[in-house]
């Protein structure tokens, strides 16, 4: 029986979902074929040995720190790949291709979707890296329009000092794609003005591990609706499985 290797590419991911959730898919179905690793590299230039010393790898994920990073070592994109600018899926092709494709965008969109109601307009990201870049591509799916909130502000950008009464106000719904809050460190939080959350915001948080962030937790207190990026993982890790099935 030919064996079948998928994994996991990122930085201190002991903790991670996706080992779990793949190896129980496995087992679930019988996939005796299949196994799942985690490939915890300590920086990228150590991404084409995973490949060389793992011949049986059929597919990918790229989690923090790497969905950009791992970019110019694919041979090809997926069209939404290239326009989000960040992979968080690698598919080997039967030519021994790498593309890369993003299915994080399709999980936080079908995830947030459920909770939109018609005063849900605007958006403001917290974070600029890879996740972020696909939450924008998801909201630009949505129509809804977007802010990004970065430590120093940049062109088209505003940081965290200028958050106040009238940002929350225009923008009603506030996701997270910063690690900030991530077990073990699960005390710290955004730093942004929670008393101005209301009945009207939604406070998406796309950490799953602690279940309840700090973030969530004070949005939570407000009257806010709130979620966590589990359902979102969960999606977008069976459109990986999909993507890798092609």
């Amino acid at each position: 029986m030919s064996r079948r290797q998928f994994g996991l590419i990122g930085k201190n991911i002991s903790y991670s979902f996706s080992k779990k959730y793949f190896t129980e898919k496995f087992t679930l179905g019988n996939l005796d074929d299949c196994s799942y690793e985690n490939f915890d590299l300590q920086n990228i230039e150590e991404f084409p040995s995973v490949i060389t010393n793992n011949p049986d790898l059929k597919g990918l994920n790229v989690t923090i720190p790497y969905k950009e990073a791992v970019m110019p070592y694919l041979n090809k994109l997926s069209k939404n790949a290239a326009l989000i600018g960040a992979v968080n899926v690698i598919r080997f092709t039967k030519k021994g291709k790498l593309k890369g494709y993003n299915s994080d965008y399709y999980g936080f969109m079908k995830s947030l979707e459920p909770l939109l109601q018609p005063h849900h307009k605007k958006a403001l990201i917290l974070g600029t890296g890879g996740a972020a870049k696909a939450v924008s591509f998801a909201l630009d799916k949505l129509g809804i329009l977007y802010t990004f909130v970065t430590r120093e502000e940049k062109e088209g950008m505003i940081d965290y000092d200028r958050i106040n009464a009238t940002t929350f106000d225009n923008h009603q719904i506030i996701i997270n794609c910063t690690p900030i809050g991530t077990t073990p460190n699960m005390k710290e939080f955004p730093p942004i003005p929670y008393n101005y959350f209301t009945v009207k915001h939604i406070a998406f948080d796309l950490i799953y591990n602690p279940e309840e962030t700090q973030f969530l937790k004070k949005a939570k207190k407000k009257g806010a609706i709130t979620k966590n990026g589990y359902e979102m993982l969960v999606l977008q890790a069976e459109k990986a499985w999909k993507i890798w099935n092609k």
